[in-house]
């Protein structure tokens, strides 16, 4: 089985700054990529960041010059760093990762999500 744990989310004033964290764990032969989807009430899930395995990055529009992701192939961690947080930052953050368990066997994994609230 594979497992990705997240940490980091919470209460934070507009303006503000979170780190979040996802640690995939279980049988894993490598990772893809990894990224960040987040879902604000009555929206769709969408994709907030990713990062493939050789540090490429995708960043939505909307989180540009805001939002940082690394990652961390040894740990096979990875990280969001949000700063200057706004109120329309607030939702539920999934960790997603692109995985493969062995040579010919390649799944998709969600997280448990986080949540993040942004006051105003």
């Amino acid at each position: 089985q594979v497992q990705l744990v997240e940490s980091g989310g919470g209460l934070v004033q507009a303006g503000g700054s979170l780190r979040l964290s996802c640690a995939a764990s279980g049988s894993i032969l490598s990772i893809n990529s990894m990224g960040w989807y987040r879902q604000a009430p009555g929206k769709q899930r969408e994709l907030v960041a990713a990062i493939t395995s050789g540090g490429n990055t995708n960043y939505a529009d909307s989180v540009k010059g805001r939002f940082t992701i690394s990652r961390d192939n040894a740990k096979n961690t990875v990280y969001l760093q949000m700063n200057s947080l706004k109120p329309e930052d607030t939702g539920v953050y999934y960790c997603n990762a692109d995985l493969y368990r062995s040579a010919l066997r390649r799944y998709n994994y969600w997280g448990q999500g986080t949540q993040v609230t942004v006051s105003s």
